[in-house]
């Protein structure tokens, strides 16, 4: 009887460090979660009115794209271009969207021929874009943030018949 109350009391004791829960400092728990979060990609994508009602991530994005190159699209098929040679081109265009919902540092990448070509591609696209209505911005947990993104603009003209 004496062995078993000495063999209760020392698991009693000892038993007390299972229970005990280690402590994580807030600076080590903010750098562990830092690690885990993907700096490349957003939440919710910015969107326009027209989306709102858009929750799935990947249909955001399309509505987002949609809203954006359409109104450009139309702006460039609405000119009468006349072209003398045959282009099939790519314009890349990059830009920021703000925290507050505003485009921002709007920039085009145009092939030299192209912008030979039609030279006021450049203008019609940044007015395409100055003439969008108010978006709401991009969020990461919960919190508006910027976010950079780039559109391919693909861009074909015939020759003309001289």
């Amino acid at each position: 009887m004496r062995q078993a109350s000495l063999w209760i009391l020392v698991v009693l004791f000892s038993s007390c460090q299972w229970f005990e829960t280690e402590k994580i400092s807030s600076d080590t728990f903010y750098e562990e979660e830092l690690k885990t979060i993907d700096w490349e990609e957003v939440d919710q994508y910015p969107t326009f009115k027209a989306c709102d009602h858009i929750t799935e991530k990947q249909a955001q994005k399309n509505c987002f794209v949609t809203t954006l190159t359409d109104p450009i699209y139309q702006t460039i098929s609405s000119k009468s271009l006349v072209s003398h040679e045959n282009i099939n081109d790519t314009v890349w265009v990059h830009f920021s969207i703000t925290k507050e919902g505003a485009f921002s540092q709007v920039e085009t990448e145009i092939d030299s021929l192209l912008r030979t070509q039609i030279p006021l591609l450049d203008e019609w696209i940044r007015r395409s874009i100055d003439s969008l209505p108010q978006l709401a911005p991009a969020y990461k947990r919960g919190i508006p943030v910027a976010a950079r993104f780039g559109l391919p603009i693909v861009v074909k003209t015939e020759r003309s018949k001289d």
